[in-house]
């Protein structure tokens, strides 16, 4: 049987920064990949993710003039490119239907991708709004790197005071913001590589309101690990999810049910002085770790966790280290 005496253990010692950047939509609007093997956590070095969307501020309201089909639109900030961008108040001009043929007319207000507010209007419908975008009576297709803050709809091509009624703002529908939907940040590959490792999973399919179609694009900036091998190591155990079973008595049998939990990981380091070594160094960060069964074949599994120390100093054998890997996902395996 095989030994583990060939066994390498790799750590995170340093990272390598990859500046902000669109991740790529995997083609279901729900995972978007960057392509990097692992996104760092240690303190300092996590990821920034930003989908492009309103942060603060930028409502549209009737205009305070009562100027026909205008919309005034208060200062805000809003992510675009990921980047925070201030926007001054304004104004926009809405579009109305050019005969009663389109009376029903969408118009979107957005922030384009120089922070400046505009107009986009879709096409008129003789009897009705809907909401399929790039439709008679439904909304415009978004420019790409713009971001829509509201919906202006016009049932009439009269010109006239837009009303309060008139103006529609629900996050998801007609209000693009930034933390919406929620985004989940995947640092290292799921179990059989689903998610990728380097990406982020939306709660939900974003939609298609940017024109292609396409989902508005979600930016991050991240690092990537730097590994060094950890030669002075042995009993590299890691973290794995286990399960229990518990019961409770009901009248004449019993109810079963299962829990499942990520143990600890763990090895022991024999350093120079237990006290300068890079690895001692690194004490309570969240690392990334690699583990080789065997450093001369390619499969590994690949962790990350808060590193915990306990150091012995003996007398009359090697000083140690029993380093604790506090996970919060099982070990995954890469086959190289």
């Amino acid at each position: 049987m095989p030994s583990g005496e060939n066994g390498l253990v790799q750590f995170e010692a340093g990272q390598t920064k990859v500046s902000m950047a669109a991740l790529t939509d995997s083609g279901d609007h729900i995972n978007f990949t960057s392509g990097a093997a692992a996104w760092s956590k240690r303190s300092g070095y996590a990821p920034e993710v930003f989908a492009d969307g309103v942060a603060t501020g930028l409502r549209v309201g009737v205009d305070n003039s009562a100027v026909n089909n205008i919309v005034d639109v208060t200062a805000g900030t809003c992510y675009l490119a990921g980047v925070l961008t201030s926007v001054n108040a304004g104004e926009a001009t809405c579009v109305r239907g050019g005969d009663g043929d389109h009376d029903y007319i969408i118009n979107s207000i957005v922030i384009t991708s120089a922070g400046a507010i505009d107009v986009l209007t879709g096409t008129g419908h003789a009897s009705a709004h809907n909401e399929v975008r790039n439709s008679a009576g439904g909304p415009p297709l978004i420019t790409v790197g713009s971001i829509e803050i509201a919906q202006v709809r016009f049932t009439s091509d009269s010109a006239g005071v837009v009303l309060a009624s008139e103006i529609f703002d629900a996050v998801g529908t007609h209000r693009e913001k930034y933390d919406y939907p929620h985004l989940n940040i995947n640092y290292l590959p799921g179990k059989d590589g689903s998610p990728a490792a380097g990406s982020v999973t939306a709660d939900f399919a974003i939609p298609l309101d940017h024109v292609g179609p396409t989902a508005k694009p979600i930016y991050a900036e991240y690092y990537t690990p730097v590994f060094a091998n950890s030669q002075d190591t042995e009993n590299f155990v890691p973290p794995e999810e286990s399960h229990s079973v518990s019961s409770k008595p009901v009248y004449g049998k019993a109810l079963g049910s299962t829990s499942s939990s990520v143990s600890q990981g763990s090895f022991t380091f024999y350093g120079s002085d237990n006290v300068t070594d890079t690895l001692i160094a690194l004490k309570n960060e969240i690392l990334i770790y690699k583990f080789f069964p065997d450093e001369n074949k390619a499969p590994y599994l690949l962790c990350q966790g808060k590193l915990g120390i306990s150091r012995t100093f003996p007398a009359g054998d090697n000083m140690a280290a029993a380093c604790t890997i506090s996970a919060l996902n099982a070990a995954v395996e890469v086959s190289g």
